[in-house]
């Protein structure tokens, strides 16, 4: 690291005192402890005087405030230099907040409070002028709108009829929730999810912290070879046989377990060594699920579920964009939820925190008649770049594969069982015949007619 001494950080300064407009461009990450004892009150004196009457002070004024003799800049050398200018006081910012951070770090690491190391050590790397100037709205229309086609849904979820809802898929770099009450099915969403994308050659990582590692592989073997999941040890053989041919044409996949209580560091640290250790480029992680981990930045109390999901949400998102992948992970539902077919906001275990941060949040709907037909819906509770909110998405389940496919339903039965349920409802409603009257011959007849008609409709 560059070392910037007394010379340097004057130079600096009288730049800024002789040219305001370079005071300005730097005014958002000025700091007058980065400055040397010496010249920390000639720091000091021009931002308080920057705040006072909204201009910078002069030589003379800093001069006889402050003792200390500051000396002029030509203009010429000023504007030939001003690039220069702004990446040494850059430089000079990040070296001196990475000091203070890391002479912070050991003073909490000496009291046993880790928590804010991390936070201290990235807010300071990340200390950076504002260079980018935004979209010029007029310049390119065309170009920004591509940009917009072309980022969003970079990756298909393998179900159509969500991606349709949601432009395209999921865009590398955000987090999308999977909500359900317990056995709903989220962890075989996340692990269906995993299959889709293995079949579009994507590298991922599915992270439980709830079922062990073989269980997860399993059900796994099940979906990708389509043998089910009871057949599975009579069929060693050929699941084994199956997975590997597979292997050839699907991305590549591991299946991890942390302890519950782990947190985003753990997780940050475990994909790093994989990475090292194997060289894969992980394109998505599911984490099995938000609910278990704990929180880094900050110490909370495991009860306290909206602070902690809050911070938690937060950092899985954070570590999404910082890796650019696809992050899918799931959250419980609460009690309220468990006689309801509509979902909302309120229902998610620890509230609205975790709604805020995620990208896409999904609840999970399943009764036991739709398991039977081998049906599950998805409701639409947030989607942040589309606008899918409050649509559903029905689905097929196989019960023996724990495959989630595309529902394909035949729209002509549809109709068909749709008109039959109208007419059976009319004639619930309408009729004001006393069953207790009707001859048991006339009874014989209204059902042969009502039959006939039924079965002229689904011939239709």
């Amino acid at each position: 690291m560059k070392e910037y001494g007394y010379d340097i950080q004057k130079l600096l300064l009288e730049i800024m005192l002789q040219d305001s407009e370079s005071f300005i461009r730097v005014q958002n990450i000025f700091n007058c402890d980065n400055f040397t004892i010496k010249l920390r009150p000639v720091a000091e004196f021009i931002s308080e005087y920057v705040m006072t009457y909204n201009t910078i002070p002069n030589l003379q004024q800093v001069n006889a405030i402050t003792g200390i003799s500051m000396e002029m800049v030509p203009n010429d050398v000023i504007s030939t230099n001003i690039d220069w200018f702004l990446d040494e006081f850059e430089e000079f910012t990040k070296s001196k907040e990475i000091e203070r951070a890391l002479i912070q770090g050991v003073e909490l690491l000496e009291k046993g409070d880790l928590g804010p190391i991390e936070s201290l050590i990235k807010k300071a790397v990340q200390i950076s002028l504002t260079k980018d100037m935004g979209i010029d709205y007029f310049a390119d229309p065309k170009a920004r709108l591509l940009a917009i086609k072309n980022n969003n849904g970079q990756v298909s979820t393998g179900w159509a009829n969500l991606d349709k809802k949601l432009f395209g898929g999921f865009n590398r770099g955000e987090l999308q929730i999977f909500a359900g009450g317990s056995g709903s099915g989220k962890s075989l969403f996340m692990q269906n999810l995993a299959v889709n994308w293995l079949t579009q050659g994507l590298n991922g990582i599915f992270l439980t912290l709830e079922l062990n590692e073989e269980l997860c592989s399993m059900r796994i073997d099940s979906m990708i070879t389509d043998i089910a999941t009871n057949e599975v040890f009579k069929n060693i053989d050929e699941v084994d046989l199956r997975v590997k041919m597979k292997s050839k044409t699907f991305g590549q996949f591991r299946v991890k377990y942390m302890p519950a209580q782990s947190n985003i560091n753990d997780i940050r640290a475990y994909i790093k060594e994989l990475q090292v250790q194997t060289g894969i480029k992980i394109d998505f992680l599911c984490i099995d699920y938000l609910d278990l981990l704990m929180p880094v930045s900050t110490k909370v109390s495991p009860s306290d579920l909206f602070i902690k999901d809050k911070y938690v949400s937060e950092e899985i998102r954070n570590l999404s964009k910082e890796l650019n992948i696809i992050c899918v992970t799931a959250s419980q539902l609460n009690r309220s939820a468990v006689e309801e077919i509509e979902f909302d906001h309120s229902m998610i275990s620890g509230g609205i925190s975790k709604i805020n941060t995620a990208d896409n949040v999904f609840g999970i709907f399943t009764s036991r008649a739709m398991k039977e037909r081998g049906r599950y819906q998805l409701q639409l509770m947030k989607t942040r770049s589309s606008a899918g909110v409050g649509q559903k998405i029905d689905l097929e389940f196989n019960v023996d594969t724990l495959r989630i496919l595309d529902a394909n339903l035949d729209s002509e039965e549809a109709t068909s069982d749709s008109s039959a349920s109208n007419i059976m409802r009319s004639i619930k409603t309408k009729s004001t015949v006393d069953e207790h009257n009707i001859p048991a011959e006339s009874e014989t007849i209204k059902s042969d007619k009502l039959k006939g008609l039924l079965g002229k409709i689904n011939q239709h």
